[in-house]
């Protein structure tokens, strides 16, 4: 007996508890029940499940609730369920099309066609202590056929010309729904450029007077929301050039357009441009301000020997494709360069002649002005200068030594030589005849009075 109270106490207790639990959440809340998904995209001839959820406990409740599908304006009964068992269908046909999932009242459509596309709503009905509590969700259903491989058709089939020809790349594929197309170029999206163009449905790209940057693999990308394609990679070739037209040479020395060759020595040149397809090449010689083809082909051959000092040419690129044509001229130049190794050793050692100009040049003015300085300042030099001045421009009047510094450098004082009381007769005469006179303690005696005058100038001048 004991057990038996028990259990009827605890049903009791969960039965109450349930009742609690449907109160919040049918009569405080509205959102009893939810889809997990507002929109499906279906795919044709497959199975869908329209998911439902009830947010309260569902065991010993009252439901009642229906399915309807609407499209074009059209709403069509598909079933009714009483705690997610069916009760009536709109017809027979759809007994097997439409079914409960259990287990809840989920929606199972067993094969999608294309007529099932369209909103599913879902009306619930919950009756709780005499009142009925109503809800409705709705679910949109698309219904798509996955893309087939998409391929591509392009104009012209064979390679355009640069500057001429306008290029058409359609994208198309067998079947597929709600199809979006993007164009790929070297595995990324095709640029943004004023000369493509796009359809409406980006199903063709136009290229505009096609260039040689437009060459490359170009790949359609077709796309549904059930599925991904990629075309084959479309190769368009676009002819272009001449460009960048030089001539190389690996024998002799090169500076721009000049090549310096030895003189006896077998020289080949080679031309060279960018172009699609190959250009045809011609050389010519200038002579005289006349011009001669010498030979056609990428490749000249010239023996030094057999030509002047100096001699001009020209290389001629032609694109019999694009009729376009470029042209380059250089210069050959006869010398004694040397051989082998020789050459080379004299290449890398070679000194600009500017810079030896340059370092002549600082050499001799470092020079110049060391003997400028020592020619200035030699004793002997000042003292000449000073006893071989003529007679009356020792005699005039002293000066501040301001007004004729570049003849009196220094020398501003009276000196007075040992053994001579005129100076005058002293200052005619030239310093070897003065060497002569006085002996050789002239200059000591010269030097001592020129060194010690700064001493004396604060004493009155000697008469």
């Amino acid at each position: 007996m004991g057990w038996d109270v028990f259990m009827d106490l605890f049903h009791s207790t969960v039965y109450f508890l349930l009742c609690e639990t449907l109160v919040v959440f049918i009569g405080t809340s509205s959102a009893f029940i939810k889809v997990p998904l507002s929109v499906i995209h279906g795919i044709k001839g497959e199975p869908l499940v329209l998911l439902v959820e009830y947010t309260f406990p569902t065991e010993g409740q009252n439901i009642q609730g229906n399915w309807q599908m609407r499209r074009a304006n059209n709403t069509m009964h598909l079933v009714t369920f009483r705690d997610s068992l069916p009760i009536h269908d709109m017809a027979m046909e759809s007994i097997n099309k439409f079914s409960l999932h259990p287990p809840n009242a989920s929606l199972l459509i067993n094969k999608l066609e294309d007529s099932d596309d369209g909103e599913y709503t879902i009306q619930v009905n919950v009756k709780y202590k005499g009142s009925i509590k109503t809800q409705n969700k709705t679910i949109r259903v698309t219904v798509n056929v996955p893309v087939s491989k998409p391929a591509v058709h392009m104009e012209p089939a064979s390679a355009a010309v640069e500057d001429v020809d306008n290029v058409t790349m359609t994208c198309s594929v067998e079947y597929g729904t709600r199809v979006v197309y993007q164009w790929l170029l070297g595995g990324s999206l095709v640029p943004a450029n004023p000369r493509y163009t796009f359809s409406v449905d980006h199903r063709k790209l136009v290229i505009s007077l096609a260039k040689k940057g437009d060459i490359g693999k170009y790949i359609c990308v077709a796309s549904n929301l059930v599925s991904k394609m990629w075309s084959e990679p479309t190769q368009l070739n676009v002819f272009y050039g001449p460009y960048h037209l030089k001539v190389n040479s690996d024998t002799g020395l090169q500076t721009r357009q000049v090549f310096t060759v030895n003189a006896g020595e077998t020289v080949l040149f080679h031309c060279s441009a960018d172009s699609n397809p190959p250009n045809t090449y011609a050389w010519i010689h200038k002579v005289n301000n006349m011009t001669k083809e010498i030979m056609t082909g990428p490749h000249f051959v010239v023996n030094s020997g057999e030509i002047t000092l100096t001699n001009e040419y020209m290389c001629c690129a032609y694109n019999n494709v694009t009729k376009k044509q470029d042209e380059t001229q250089f210069t050959v130049i006869v010398a004694n360069l040397g051989n082998g190794k020789e050459k080379l050793a004299q290449k890398a050692s070679s000194v600009s002649p500017l810079a030896v100009i340059t370092t002549i040049s600082v050499i001799t003015i470092v020079f110049m002005l060391f003997v400028f300085l020592w020619l200035r300042c030699h004793p002997k030099k000042v003292i000449k200068q000073m006893y071989t001045r003529p007679l009356m421009e020792q005699k005039r009047p002293h000066l501040s030594g301001h007004e004729d510094a570049t003849d009196d450098f220094g020398i501003y004082e009276f000196i007075a030589i040992p053994g001579t009381s005129e100076p005058t007769r002293v200052s005619n005469r030239s310093l070897s005849d003065l060497d002569s006179v006085h002996g050789p303690n002239s200059h000591t005696t010269i030097y001592e009075v020129i060194r010690h005058v700064p001493e004396a100038s604060s004493t009155a001048p000697v008469k």
